[in-house]
């Protein structure tokens, strides 16, 4: 028979009682409970706690360990991680039973990485052997703690409802064989019938790849991907807050956004670069090469059919679907006046901010000067900037704080877009810094200040899509149906 593969993210697993009710189970008896593969991930802010936080850079428990200003304050931070497991433990279980087995796991694993820890710290005293060179492995093992966490209550609180749900360990916990992550998931999927059985996979996987290192925090959405494709699922389904709306609606208003009821992958990875992770990039391609489709669907609108994304999708009809963007970034420019006509610049500034883990949203650039748009931290960047200062002595490197608002859509190709665009913003008095429209037609990228976000958006949105829209005589419901 043919089946699903789920994802649920963070914020999602984080609202129990709707995730139970909308996603888990939705009114299915018997054997409709089943044919379903889930991949959940971490409570939300779980992981900021193991790692660092995502958008402030306060340490958790990994940068603690890895910096040598406090020896033992990694500690600390990991006992206050296990209370906030067992507190969320209680919220999930309330007086029943399972919260007394939760808690058990809970500090099994995490007792387990303490005295990990503590040993590690201990070989590292001898000369012979570097912390540093042990790092990456550390970062892996805390990773997997949130994943493994949230996966073991789903199935504990699916079993309370009657549910056959197979907690599906993918952390390698105490597994001393290695594996590639297509191994790890074919060994741990294995025996398993889904006709009959409800998997509950950790979004985390252990692999020789090294998932934190290659993906980051996108490691949940890559095992997702890779589940669809090696087990040939009919399709892959992510479960949201929201809708795939045209705009945020909390910026632009709900009686204005429009839901986009179909796409291809070209716009995922727009959104993804954009930071709103419809689907890693990664892990887009992997579906797309199975021939698997994505769906977007939201928590809180179960009977919705959500956003469905294929590779084949390709509108006849020219339209903008989408207007979002970063509305913090650094443009990152090298001004060098002896730089036309010479070789190399350009290879040199990407050595330097892959060498610092900057992540690039888009770049120009003309005779003397090249520009990177980048979404990272300051200090980050001031490193990468001594880089490339050290290296051309007689060069310029600037930072500025600006924006991105991008227009997305399937088919860009819209009469007159740049001069709407330009003139959209110019008439409601925002500046363009710059602006970036790519051949391929899937997005038009204007810069502006970042003050000036907000407003920015609105505007291209009014003027691309919510204009467009009443010109061609649709509403929202019309807008649906044709998407």
């Amino acid at each position: 028979m043919t089946h699903t593969v789920e994802k649920i993210g963070g914020t999602s697993i984080a609202n129990t009682p709707v995730i139970l009710e909308n996603v888990l189970i939705n009114g299915r008896e018997g054997n409709d409970l089943y044919n379903r593969i889930f991949v959940v991930s971490a409570y939300a802010g779980m992981t900021n706690l193991l790692l660092e936080h995502k958008k402030s850079g306060k340490p958790g428990v990994y940068s603690l360990f890895a910096s040598a200003e406090n020896k033992w304050q990694w500690s600390e931070a990991l006992t206050d991680l296990s209370k906030a497991m067992r507190k969320k433990n209680a919220e999930v279980f309330g007086d029943h039973t399972d919260c007394k087995v939760a808690d058990n796991f809970v500090l099994e694993r995490v007792e387990g990485v303490r005295n990990c820890l503590i040993d590690l710290h201990r070989l590292c005293s001898y000369g012979q052997f570097r912390l540093d060179e042990h790092l990456l492995t550390v970062r892996e093992m805390l990773a997997a703690l949130g994943e493994a966490h949230s996966a073991h209550n789903t199935a504990l609180l699916l079993r309370q409802h009657d549910v056959n749900a197979v907690f599906v360990d993918l952390t390698g916990w105490r597994d001393e064989e290695k594996m590639t992550l297509d191994e790890r998931i074919q060994t741990s999927m294995a025996g398993i019938d889904c006709s009959r059985e409800l998997p509950i996979l950790t979004g985390y996987a252990s692999c020789l790849e090294g998932m934190v290192k290659l993906y980051d925090r996108g490691y949940t959405e890559v095992t997702f991907s890779r589940v669809g494709a090696l087990t040939g699922a009919a399709e892959a389904i992510i479960h949201k807050e929201f809708h795939l709306s045209s705009a945020d609606p909390k910026l632009i208003g709900d009686d204005k956004v429009f839901k986009i009821g179909k796409t291809n992958y070209d716009v995922a990875d727009q959104l993804s670069n954009m930071g709103m992770e419809a689907v890693h990039p990664k892990a887009a391609k992997g579906l797309r090469q199975a021939g698997v489709p994505l769906r977007v669907k939201n928590t809180f609108d179960p009977h919705d059919a959500g956003t469905i994304i294929t590779d084949d999708f390709h509108p006849d009809e020219a339209r903008a679907e989408i207007v979002t963007g970063i509305e913090s970034l650094y443009a990152f420019s090298l001004f060098e006046q002896d730089m036309v006509g010479v070789k190399g610049y350009d290879a040199e500034i990407l050595k330097a901010l892959t060498r610092h883990n900057i992540w690039i949203v888009s770049k120009c650039s003309n005779a003397n000067t090249i520009t990177h748009y980048v979404n990272c931290t300051r200090k980050a960047l001031k490193r990468a900037a001594a880089d490339l200062e050290a290296v051309y002595e007689n060069s310029e490197v600037s930072i500025r704080k600006v924006a991105i608002v991008s227009v997305i859509g399937a088919n860009l190709d819209l009469p007159g877009l740049t001069a709407r665009a330009s003139m959209a913003l110019h008439e409601g008095g925002v500046r363009l810094l710059g602006l970036h429209q790519m051949t391929g037609n899937t997005d038009l990228q204007t810069i502006v200040a970042e003050e000036d976000y907000d407003e920015a958006v609105r505007l291209l949105h009014k003027e691309l899509v919510e204009v467009e829209s009443a010109r061609k005589g649709g509403d929202s419901s019309e807008i649906r149906a044709a998407a």
